[in-house]
């Protein structure tokens, strides 16, 4: 029986090691802070990801991706989500992690995309929806939201727009500073999932001289029923200067987003943007509201926004 179980364990091991990206390599390094201090929003851990090489290319500066749900986007020690007890979730849901690191590593060796720095910004439990929800378009507007999805969230709790000044006042600086980044718009970027897809796309609309392009994989449009669509109609940069890139899946809580998405295509149009340009939406048939998913095609949004 001891025997069988050993088996067994090291087949749940093998499966979520290959299903995971285990046969990507992890270049770079890590610097981890814990937690990172905020006049604007509770302290929360940061994680930034340095590429190979950053270290012995002294005169080198580099883009920067910011991300959200940081303890999703790596396999490492520090994010709760690593921990033994979640091992068996981890295998059952194809793996809990992005595996940026891994990614992002593999795309620079075969130089698809320029090498580039991650920060990673962990969520504060119960707290995402007040986050990550748009504010100006549930608040300024009579939307008749009265939660935010299934959580105990209303409106009123909304704080994004402290996210953001939080992001863009005291991160983003912070970064700025202690690492060799190039500052400017067109380097640098924001990107998430659900509603990290949502408060990504917030932030190009309300910072379009900071972050100059957003990745907004399986972007959850439902809550108001895309109220802050109707309100990027006026308030959405013109196209000439900004990169963006949509996607969706069809199954899971994506199944009901494509309707969303075609609308927030239509106000891209109406911007001037062109599809395959400054802008692309792709629909993955298939797929579910997962970080296997977005793990499996995160090399698109990448390779648009970093690609040489």
């Amino acid at each position: 029986m001891l025997f069988a179980g050993a088996v067994f364990l090291g087949f749940i091991f093998f499966l979520n090691y290959s299903e995971s990206g285990g046969m990507d390599k992890s270049d770079g390094s890590f610097v981890f802070y814990k937690p990172f201090p905020s006049k604007f929003v509770i302290p929360r851990p940061v994680d930034v990801w340095l590429p190979e090489g950053y270290d012995d290319n002294s005169d080198n500066h580099y883009p920067v991706v910011y991300m959200h749900d940081g303890q999703l986007l790596f396999d490492k020690p520090s994010s709760p989500m690593a921990k033994f007890w979640y091992r068996p979730f981890d295998w059952y849901v194809g793996g809990m992690f992005w595996e940026v690191d891994k990614i992002m590593s593999r795309l620079i060796r075969e130089q698809q995309i320029r090498p580039a720095i991650v920060v990673s910004i962990w969520f504060i439990p119960n707290r995402r929806g007040a986050e990550f929800m748009p504010q100006k378009p549930i608040t300024m507007v009579e939307t008749g939201l009265e939660r935010i999805g299934d959580s105990d969230v209303t409106p009123d709790d909304v704080i994004s727009d402290n996210y953001l000044k939080f992001l863009t006042e005291e991160l983003k600086p912070f970064v700025d500073k202690n690492f060799r980044t190039l500052t400017d718009r067109d380097n640098t970027f924001v990107m998430g999932s659900s509603m990290g897809g949502s408060i990504s796309a917030y932030a190009i609309s309300e910072y379009p001289d900071i972050f100059g392009g957003a990745a907004c994989l399986s972007t959850d449009w439902t809550h108001g029923k895309g109220a802050e669509i109707d309100w990027y109609k006026k308030h959405w940069p013109g196209a000439g200067s900004h990169r963006l890139y949509f996607d969706y899946g069809t199954e899971t809580w994506d199944a009901p987003f494509e309707p969303y998405q075609n609308r927030m295509d239509n106000v891209l149009r109406e911007h001037g943007y062109i599809e395959g340009e400054d802008w692309v939406t792709r629909k993955f048939d298939g797929a579910d509201h997962s970080p296997r998913a977005w793990r499996e095609r995160l090399h698109v949004p990448l390779t648009f926004l970093l690609g040489n």
